[in-house]
């Protein structure tokens, strides 16, 4: 008996932390990471919802001071999505490495590792960043049965109404192939109608951007059950313009007109790169392509939920390998600044420019910043949502 168990495999580090009851994924890592690897220190970094900062976990759900998550070593990290090995000193007898937490596009924060000067190899990182990949998906997961993690990013209490909005959308981030988005909400911690949705299948990708008009909870139950809506007509396989025609019914018949949601439906052939859309609404689309930067003119149609039984047409656009489309939801557009004018009249595109080489997570989240700028306000008044997608195409080989 003893030989058989002697000759068992050692169970991997994955299958470990999959086994792991969800409030000890941060003891169970500093556990294998110690035994494994020799780690000194393992330290947890969770990235806040205005991505503003990034909280290390201490005992969940509290947290250490937080540091930047645009600046020094962990941030660059996160805004790179590639590991950095700090260095102190020439003589320092430990290197801490620091890991991005990814789980497919989607950014959740940074995993710091401490260890021996001489152990911080190559072969060693390309492990730990396995590794960090394989606790973030455990992270995620964990937010299915436990508020702990959630508890951990927040620098302060949400309102009702940005907990309904957090707790309706599918992520920050999706990237496989095809196609690589990043999105970014503020005002983070009041955010009350705007919202956006993704689906991918094998050969689509849906994307809606949706804007609730109102504010607060009225408007968060409203984006709720436009988003329901949509999703239910999406999940019975049902064609893009009767998707909106049945959330638009599901809203009338609730509201009788009063409130209406204003929305943009896009839906991706990835085999050709063909985009049947739906403009129900106010949200905005530009396409950058090389140095060109456009406005994709759709024909306006009427916001979900503003009469009974409107009907809506699809229009059809292409995009190219190498293309960025970024969406925008009137927060964005048509934000005044203090002298009147309007954040879509001129500093919108000077923004989409000066940030087109920028990884889409950084664009979104640099276009609401400028925003912020120009508004002379550190916290938005109005929903900002910004979607950027940038489009690889599909390969023959895919």
């Amino acid at each position: 008996m003893n030989a058989v168990n002697a000759s068992e495999p050692v169970p991997s580090a994955e299958s470990q932390l999959r086994a792991t009851a969800p409030h000890e994924l941060v003891s169970t890592a500093r556990r294998l990471l110690t035994d494994r690897v020799g780690a000194e220190e393992v330290t947890l970094l969770l990235a806040d919802y205005a991505l503003s900062v990034l909280q290390p976990v201490t005992h969940l759900p509290h947290t250490g001071e937080p540091v930047p998550a645009h600046d020094g070593p962990v941030g660059r990290a996160f805004v790179s999505q590639a590991p950095v090995v700090e260095v102190p000193d020439g003589s320092a007898p430990t290197h801490v490495v620091h890991l991005p937490l990814t789980v497919r596009g989607d950014r959740l924060g940074v995993l710091s590792v401490r260890l021996p000067r001489n152990a911080t190899d190559p072969a060693t990182v390309l492990r730990l960043t396995d590794f960090a990949t394989a606790l973030a998906h455990e992270v995620a997961t964990a937010g299915r049965d436990t508020d702990l993690y959630l508890q951990a990013r927040r620098t302060r209490r949400l309102t009702l109404a940005a907990e309904m909005q957090w707790q309706l959308l599918p992520g920050r981030g999706c990237a496989r192939q095809e196609y690589v988005i990043g999105a970014h909400l503020e005002p983070a911690y009041t955010i009350g109608g705007d919202n956006f949705d993704w689906s991918t299948s094998a050969d689509h990708l849906t994307l809606t951007v949706t804007d609730g008009m109102g504010q607060g909870i009225d408007a968060s139950l409203l984006t709720s059950l436009a988003v329901g809506a949509l999703r239910n007509a999406r999940r019975a396989g049902i064609g893009l313009c009767d998707q909106a025609c049945l959330a638009d019914q599901a809203l009338f018949a609730q509201y009788g007109g009063k409130q209406y949601a204003s929305t943009l439906l896009l839906r991706f052939d990835l085999d050709s790169g063909t985009v049947h859309a739906v403009d129900a609404g106010s949200p905005q689309l530009y396409r950058q392509r090389g140095d060109t930067l456009e406005q994709i003119e759709l024909e306006a149609q009427l916001p979900l939920g503003m009469f009974e039984e409107t009907p809506y047409q699809e229009q059809t656009f292409q995009v190219e390998p190498g293309d960025r489309l970024i969406v925008v939801s009137s927060g964005v557009h048509g934000a005044r600044a203090a002298d009147g004018g309007s954040f879509g009249e001129r500093a919108l595109r000077q923004t989409l420019s000066a940030t087109r080489l920028e990884h889409p997570h950084e664009a979104a989240r640099a276009i609401v910043s400028a925003l912020m700028e120009h508004s002379g306000s550190r916290e938005l008044t109005a929903d900002a949502a910004v979607v950027c997608l940038d489009w690889n195409g599909r390969t023959s080989e895919a």
